[in-house]
């Protein structure tokens, strides 16, 4: 798909889609027969963006859209890709092939339709939406949860701290790397097989990671242990808005993009406990078996990709009719695997290159998630090292960022209804930058929260007494700031690159992973080396150098986004 974007620009005219103006359109066409609670104007991250050339074809509605037919013409169904300077898509361009597109039916869903999963009860949709969300939970756990008794590991295989901060830091890596390939993957095969094949494997990895003979077992197998167990943070996402429209998912993304930033939180609470009580392998065989439960629940999950499940309903037409114009776009646009692989391998690595809201957007999210491995390393050295808790009462200390946590799930959804006022006040559109509102209100809590946390440790507050609340408190401020962040900045990457989702979020995760992966290998140190209070203003003022991020593109984004070649203008 790259190489359409070396070609010479085709700006669109309303003379390219004569159709859409057209007062004798049939009535089952896509703008007129979209879901009530489905807003066209937002990009559908259910689309299969790796696996399907919109170069060529364009963008559609199609799996979104509800007919009375089932199925709509394709030359009225497919659309440029937004853009500064959106194209007329390669098929319109050659006029046998726009006249072959006439007779295309893309199968689309029924009024009704009891095999679309929006249609499926509220109360199978949130079993749906926990499940997702707690395989997520479950992931992050296990990234963390070794953090509970690193000492017994050290001591047993006669290793220092920075080797074995690798089990934390190899298994993060492989969360970067994992959706590489879990994405396309996804979208060709459906979501299903990924929810079931991947987390099995996980779930065995755990086991030469418990019975680990040498350190090179455990870390081996750790990082193969989060290329596996990324599949559900690849999935759950796209799990989640397959079954909920645009309009209608606040909550159920607000649970999701607490997961991975509350997951890692629960891992050094039950790991400090179980490592002290019966050592660090039972951390492990723990962990495999909080994965073999999530794992349980995830193979109950049916089906919910909309471009798969419409593409076996097509070859059912197909069969049943002899009509072999019914199709999907997917089908009918495929992506060559070498093409597959410049979308999911190179393209989002341009687009940090070229992009400046997808790189600092990249870098903030960053920045909070590789925090919130430095707070798994720097709180044993605050009151482990400082008050004398033991590895179970540290874990405890984690609480204070799950308070933060359940209070952004409390405001994200008054975030989202913002969003909303602020479409509806715009005539039914908001603005990429509408979404930034969220991060200009937590951007603020993280400096805070570093502040407090160094400076009320020891030595400047001696131990005694209650003195470990003024630490222990900071993390409610973090927890807050940083599951409010994410939930604005994941959004406004999805709205600023409508037509590059895969690719945008693609690069996020790989930049996001890089830092939690970095984070464990120097924090220990660092907090020995400049002591608490400056160790943890040395991250206070990078994050507050991170504040005029939001405002600036609030402020300037648009005309950023009318100066770049993909995202939407």
């Amino acid at each position: 798909m790259t190489s359409a974007h070396s070609e010479t620009a085709t700006v669109v005219s309303p003379d390219d889609y004569p159709h859409r103006h057209d007062s004798n359109q049939p009535t089952n066409s896509l703008e007129k027969t979209l879901s009530k609670t489905h807003d066209a104007n937002r990009p559908d991250i259910s689309f299969p963006f790796e696996t399907t050339n919109i170069a060529e074809g364009g963008l559609t509605n199609e799996y979104r859209a509800v007919t009375d037919a089932g199925y709509v013409s394709a030359d009225t169904a497919l659309r440029p890709v937004p853009s500064r300077l959106p194209q007329t898509p390669q098929a319109f361009r050659d006029p046998e092939k726009a006249q072959t597109i006439k007779d295309v039916k893309f199968v689309t869903w029924l009024k009704d339709d009891p095999e679309d999963p929006r249609n499926w009860s509220n109360l199978y949709r949130w079993y749906i939406t926990a499940v997702a969300a707690m395989s997520v939970v479950s992931v992050a756990f296990a990234s963390a949860v070794v953090t509970g008794d690193f000492d017994g590991i050290q001591s047993e295989f006669h290793v220092g701290e920075v080797v074995v901060a690798l089990s934390v830091s190899l298994m993060v890596a492989g969360f970067g790397i994992g959706p590489l390939a879990w994405s396309p993957l996804s979208e060709l095969f459906g979501r299903r097989p990924l929810w079931i094949i991947p987390t099995i494997i996980y779930v065995i990895f755990n086991i030469p990671c418990a019975y680990a003979r040498n350190i090179q077992t455990l870390l081996i197998c750790r990082f193969f242990c989060g290329i596996f167990a990324s599949a559900p943070l690849t999935l759950a996402g796209g799990t989640i808005s397959d079954i909920w429209d645009n309009n209608e998912r606040g909550f159920a993304i607000a649970l999701f993009a607490a997961a991975p930033y509350g997951g890692p939180v629960l891992g050094p609470i039950v790991g400090g406990f179980v490592g002290e009580t019966v050592g660090w392998r039972w951390i492990l065989w723990v962990n495999m078996i909080f994965a073999g439960v999530i794992t349980i629940f995830c193979a109950t999950l049916p089906e919910t990709f909309a471009p798969v499940l419409l593409r076996k309903r097509a070859a059912k037409l197909r069969e049943e009719t002899g009509d072999p114009s019914y199709t999907t776009e997917q089908e009918m646009f495929k992506l060559s695997l070498s093409q597959v692989v410049v979308e999911t391998l190179i393209r989002p690595f341009q687009m940090l290159a070229t992009e400046p809201i997808l790189l600092l957007m990249s870098m903030y999210i960053a920045l909070i998630y590789g925090l919130l491995y430095a707070f798994f390393f720097s709180f044993p050295v605050v009151f482990g090292e400082g008050y004398s808790f033991n590895d179970g009462i540290v874990g405890l200390t984690f609480c204070s960022v799950l308070i933060g946590v359940a209070l952004a799930l409390c405001v994200t959804p008054r975030i989202e209804a913002n969003y909303r006022l602020r479409a509806e006040a715009k005539g039914g559109s908001a603005d990429p930058e509408d979404r930034l509102v969220g991060m200009m209100i937590g951007c603020w809590f993280v400096p805070i929260s570093l502040f407090i946390f160094g400076w009320t440790s020891p030595p400047y507050v001696m131990p005694g007494g209650g003195n470990w609340v003024g630490p222990c408190s900071a993390g409610i401020p973090f927890g807050f700031g940083m599951v409010v962040i994410y939930f604005s900045a994941n959004a406004y990457l999805i709205d600023a690159f409508p037509g590059y989702v895969a690719s945008a979020l693609a690069a996020k995760t790989v930049i996001r992973s890089g830092s939690g992966a970095a984070m464990p290998l120097f924090i220990t140190a660092m907090f020995h080396n400049l002591g608490n209070g400056w160790a943890a203003s040395t991250w206070a003022f990078i994050s507050l150098a991170m504040i005029p991020i939001p405002f600036l593109f609030y402020r300037y984004g648009r005309s950023i986004r009318a100066k770049s070649k993909r995202a939407t203008a």
